[in-house]
């Protein structure tokens, strides 16, 4: 299988967030996705608005950007059409929130989209795919070929703790305490082609992949592989698809200038000479395991040894390290909000500080909702 990849000159970014609809009342979810959506869609091609989409279920609507060369731009893109949600929401008593899952709605309650593929998705998987009802946020950046997509993506894939743990807004699951920093990350896992990345070698090991899956009926296009990070041949971009749903927009840009400044430094390196690191699979999955459980407050571990280094430190490293990137990049300042998150405290510390100390019923957490809504609206945490 010949998969063309339209390669992008520069580390472009394009930003996707899936929110949430709420009942402004209960604060449970509201399957109101067709009806916004065909409001939104009036005047536009088609009936479809160009940056506000379906999702699995009618309790989602996902945002996306255009290709933006800056996480500044990319966070106007999202602000104006978030601002449309928002508005034909508002309309109908409902209002919409990010996090990795909904407090305490049941996924047995939510009504699947409208679209073929979405039904077909269901009718493979079943419970699998039923019990999707969780959200995230993906980040694109651009590269400049296939062979680089493979080498930084297989790179890329030591980082997906400290993404996970610095977007971890999942604690609750159906109205109880996981005791789980990111549960999202768990119920995504469920699907065959979810998770951890395969070890890809290079572009034409990532072709015979595919041509496997597809030759076989495992998936129908590339587009059904949705690994933690891939290569996206039509954006020509390496996807980060390992975080949670992020309540605040300063969040979301912290989290998206950190990809596009690791994406540039790595694409660097490999300028130079120097050989990308991979990563074996069990340390990843240990890894990944230890920060969707305990979140920024894990260890790492960092060597064949079982040496192990906090998250937290090694976040900090990290920033060092890539600050004079981001400055040439124009993303300083929204780097620099990932010490916040550090500081301030992530979405899953600050969704259980909202949480009543007893819970008797699921919708005893509608507090957390309440703050979830206002994260957003205001892009103060906390608030």
């Amino acid at each position: 299988m010949r998969i063309d990849f339209n390669s992008s000159p520069g580390p472009s970014l394009g930003i996707e967030v899936e929110l949430e609809v709420i009942d402004q009342r209960t604060g449970a979810l509201a399957s109101a996705a067709t009806e916004l959506l065909g409001e939104l869609g009036r005047g536009h091609p088609g009936g479809e608005h160009p940056k506000a989409k379906h999702e699995l279920f009618e309790c989602t609507v996902e945002v996306i950007t255009g290709v933006c060369q800056t996480v500044e731009e990319a966070r106007r893109d999202l602000e104006a059409t978030i601002a449309e949600v928002r508005e034909a929401a508002a309309r109908r008593g409902l209002t919409l929130a990010c996090s990795g899952t909904h407090p305490f709605s049941n996924w047995r309650d939510q009504t699947v989209s409208p679209n073929p593929r979405y039904e077909r998705l269901v009718q493979e998987m079943q419970w699998m795919a039923k019990r999707l009802q969780i959200f995230g946020v993906h980040v694109h950046v651009g590269v400049r070929s296939p062979e680089k997509a493979v080498a930084i993506a297989n790179a890329l894939a030591g980082y997906i703790p400290h993404f996970l743990a610095l977007s971890a807004s999942s604690p609750f699951w159906e109205g109880r305490d996981t005791g789980l920093a990111s549960s999202r990350s768990k119920v995504f896992e469920g699907l065959p082609t979810a998770g951890l990345p395969a070890p890809i070698e290079d572009w034409s090991d990532f072709e015979q992949f595919m041509e496997t899956l597809v030759s076989s009926a495992a998936i129908t296009t590339v587009r059904e592989v949705w690994w933690d990070i891939r290569p996206h041949p039509d954006f020509g971009t390496v996807e980060l698809r390992m975080c949670d749903g992020i309540p605040t927009m300063s969040e979301i840009c912290a989290i998206a200038a950190l990809a596009q400044s690791l994406v540039t430094h790595l694409d660097q390196l490999d300028d130079r000479g120097y050989t990308l690191p991979r990563y074996r699979d069990w340390v990843l999955r240990q890894n990944k395991w230890r920060a969707g459980r305990h979140g920024l407050d894990t260890d790492l571990i960092v060597d064949a040894q079982g040496n192990l280094e906090p998250l937290r430190t090694s976040i900090v490293e990290l920033l060092d390290e890539l600050l004079p990137t981001a400055r040439k990049l124009g993303c300083a300042n929204e780097l620099a909000r990932v010490g916040d998150i550090l500081d301030h405290g992530p979405s899953y510390e600050r969704q259980r500080k909202a949480a009543p100390d007893v819970i008797d019923e699921p919708t005893d957490l509608k507090p957390v909702v309440d703050l979830l809504v206002r994260e957003l609206e205001t892009d103060m945490v906390g608030q």
